[in-house]
């Protein structure tokens, strides 16, 4: 039943394929809807466990350089919400539905408004290319991968059988799953750096910021076991790129002056 159910998912793959902003290919399965009603939740949820700063002063600075990354994009920044969440880790992200949160750590760590928007921009760029579609489309197709080879390999799950398996899922963890994400990470920095040159934030202020995440890190795991590129990467690929966004940001008039 499963493989069937497997052959019949097939064509849906095909149609599902699609590109992303940067003209990567992409696995997209779930809906639009499905994807904003995921996020709406997930946002509702996080928004009664963790607490949300009331800091009106705070609450401007986040949302004047959210708005202007929108506005320069074509966002109605009114259709997006944003939160700055209580929380003392070097953490921001978007979740589909439109919904941004700030951790006050990050508030805090970064050191100007270039460098704040360079991380929204980032997280923006998440939503804006379908990264939490692909990686639940990825998902699904892994776990369906996983369950026609329980079957090829019949009811009787020898030693051998268990090995396969437990190789196999761990060749979908390392194989798959994670370098896939580091891809997401990568393209978001580039979406985000496109966003703030756009809205008249200088994109070196997203060099500068992982250039002082690199110095804080401590003990991080190496690149190929972790979902997000390493900060060297990170420096070396916006760094490479700045040639191509900084004559953007210098030609956009009226530069914001998002102030803490």
């Amino acid at each position: 039943m499963k493989i069937y159910f497997s052959l019949f998912l097939l064509p849906l793959l095909i149609l599902a394929c699609t590109t992303s902003p940067t003209g990567r290919n992409q696995l997209l399965l779930m809906g639009n809807r499905q994807m904003s009603d995921m996020g709406d939740q997930s946002f509702e949820q996080m928004q009664k466990e963790v607490p949300i700063s009331r800091n009106s002063k705070d609450n401007r600075y986040v949302r004047c350089i959210t708005d202007r990354l929108l506005s320069a994009i074509g966002e109605n920044p009114r259709s997006w919400k944003v939160r700055i969440f209580q929380d003392k880790s070097l953490n921001a992200f978007a979740l589909p539905g439109k919904n941004i949160g700030v951790h006050t750590g990050m508030l805090n760590f970064a050191q100007s408004q270039h460098q704040l928007a360079a991380v929204i921009g980032h997280e923006i760029g998440h939503v804006l290319a379908n990264h939490g579609n692909e990686r639940v489309s990825q998902a699904l197709v892994t776990q369906l991968g996983l369950q026609a080879t329980e079957v090829a390999l019949g009811s009787e799950r020898s030693e051998k059988n268990n090995l396969i398996l437990a190789g196999l899922g761990l060749g979908a963890q390392f194989g798959v799953l994670l370098p896939f994400s580091r891809k997401h990470e990568s393209e978001a920095d580039l979406l985000g750096l496109e966003y703030m040159s756009k809205a008249g934030f200088n994109p070196r202020g997203a060099v500068e910021l992982w250039q002082n995440m690199a110095s804080n890190s401590k003990g991080s795991p190496p690149e190929i076991l972790s979902t997000h590129p390493a900060n060297s990467t990170r420096i070396r690929n916006l760094s490479r790129h700045l040639s191509k966004y900084t004559p953007i940001y210098q030609a956009t008039p009226n530069k914001p002056q998002c102030l803490r």
